[in-house]
Order: structure tokens, then C-alpha cells, then sequence
């Protein structure tokens, strides 16, 4: 897929009864029988400040292209839908305690293969710089001695400081800073108070819009995968191939092409589908 033409990680359930307890959604799927899987409820973590994948919509109900997905898998699978917006560098915390069933929310498994059950990669993406269309930076070196902000935990922090595949880069900029969600960092790239944004390519499109005041700088920083994370157990794993399974359906029905039509002017594109077909 090619991303030039635009001048747009995310991120252990708790052992025992006291999970079950708290998640509904995995002790319906530990039971036998379609009657109990029924009763699930998939509580989905994501950050509604991180369009396309997830945001409040102009009608005020949070909508985006993976809580579509998730609601069109709850729906195949009788499932209650139940989105849950969360703060991100809290995920971690809400999955374990049993809050969240999953963070299906343009979840990086580049880096977290370990920590996660993860559904197959289902979308490439890449992490970028966004810049005001006056900035001398033309390219990832210009960025030498600028201040730069991301979100906090996100993919893009974690390329970009200590041990990150772009550590080397971001040891160079004058300040590498992070922020609670991407909204306030192009707001505070507008002002002047940083000269760059890293962040996600459809994040970056969708807030630059029609806008020509921003350039999404040709050279990325990478190119990563997005996946469904659960918690590293054995019922979370299970539930990461049902729900992956799901996806894979509704690829074959038309239904990931309509959604990636549908969020196509906000960055998302069905050519960046990578889950593979299921096997016959």
C-alpha cells in the first residue's frame, strides 16, 4: 500500500474465580453450549480519541472502522456489543482486572507478541511525522534538535525512545514528549509548541483533512500490523481465534471491504487487508 500520495499500539487476564467473576464474557465462553456463548458480553478497550478505529461520532455515539468490526462479530455470534473507552496507558490494568474483554483499538502487535493473545494481523499500518506544510523538515533526519510529541504508549513512542527501531532517531530530537490523545498534539502542533507528530497514518489523515497547512512526511518510520489483543491465557487465546475466525468471514461476505470503503477518506484502506483467507 503506498502512502506518499497524502501532502493521515495500540497497543494477562488474572487467573482464578475472581476473574470469571468480573468477566461474564469469558465465563460464558469457558461453559459448553451455544445457550451460555450467547449470553457473552464483549466489553471492547479502545481510545475514543483515536479516529478512524475509534472516536465519538457527530451524533455522539462512539463509532470508528474496528468497533464496526467488533459490533459485526457480536452480532454473528449473538454476543452482547459493549464499548468500553478507556485511557490507553491504563489498558494494560483494565484487561488484567477483568474490565475489558479485549483492545481492539489499531492495536500494534509489533513489540507486544508476548504480552498479548492476539488475533492474526488483520491491518498493515505505518507510523508517520506530520509537519506544517511551511517546516524546513522534508525528511526523518530534518528532525535533528525539533521538539516532537506522540501519545503517550503508543506505537510510535515506543519506536522512537529507548530500544525502539527508531531510538537513534529520537535521540537526536530536542525533546521527545508525550500526550494524553492525538487531538490536543495536532493542536499543539498548530501553535507552535511542537514542530512534529508521530503518530498513526490514518490518524494523521483524518486530522489533517482537507487541510493544506499539514505535510505527512514521505519516509515513515515503519510499517507494523494491527491485531485483536486479549489476555495471554488459555480462554483469551480461544477467544482470539473465534473472534478472528469472525473476521475472516466477514471478509469473504464483503462486509471488511464495505467498512474500509466507508472510513476510506479517513486513511483506512482495504488494500492494507492482511488477514489471510480461512482455509477450506
Amino acid at each position: 500500500m503506498s502512502l506518499k500520495d497524502v501532502s493521515l499500539n495500540r497497543r494477562s487476564f488474572l487467573k482464578g474465580a475472581g476473574l470469571l467473576a468480573a468477566m461474564p464474557a469469558l465465563a460464558t465462553l469457558a461453559g459448553c453450549g451455544n445457550a451460555q456463548q450467547s449470553a457473552m458480553t464483549l466489553i471492547v478497550g479502545f481510545d475514543q480519541d483515536f479516529p478512524p478505529y475509534g472516536y465519538v461520532g457527530d451524533n455522539g455515539e462512539f463509532t470508528g472502522f474496528d468497533l464496526e468490526l467488533a459490533q459485526k462479530v457480536c452480532e454473528m455470534e449473538g454476543w452482547t456489543y459493549k464499548p468500553e473507552p478507556i485511557a490507553w496507558d491504563s489498558k494494560d490494568a483494565l484487561l488484567n482486572s477483568g474490565q475489558i474483554t479485549c483492545i481492539w483499538n489499531g492495536f500494534t502487535i509489533e513489540t507486544r507478541e508476548n504480552d498479548y493473545a492476539f488475533t492474526d494481523a488483520y491491518m498493515e499500518n505505518r507510523q508517520v511525522i506530520v509537519v506544517p506544510a511551511k517546516s524546513s523538515v522534508k525528511k526523518l533526519a530534518d528532525l535533528k534538535g525539533k521538539n516532537v510529541v506522540t501519545q503517550a504508549d503508543s506505537a510510535a513512542y515506543n519506536l522512537l525512545s529507548k530500544d525502539g527501531d527508531q531510538a537513534e532517531l529520537g535521540s537526536t530530537f530536542a525533546k521527545l514528549d508525550t500526550i494524553g490523545e492525538y487531538n490536543t498534539a495536532f493542536m499543539s502542533l498548530n501553535t507552535g509548541e511542537y514542530d512534529a507528530v508521530a503518530c498513526d497514518y490514518p490518524v494523521a489523515v483524518f486530522n489533517i483533512g482537507d487541510s493544506k497547512d499539514y505535510t505527512i512526511l514521505e519516509e515513515p518510520l515503519n510499517s507494523e500490523h494491527f491485531g485483536v489483543g486479549f489476555a495471554n491465557t488459555d480462554e483469551g487465546k480461544k477467544l482470539a481465534k473465534q473472534v478472528q475466525a469472525d473476521l475472516q468471514k466477514l471478509d469473504a461476505d464483503g462486509t471488511v471491504k464495505t467498512l474500509c470503503e466507508k472510513y476510506a477518506d479517513q486513511g483506512v484502506s482495504y488494500t492494507a487487508w492482511v488477514l489471510p483467507k480461512a482455509s477450506a
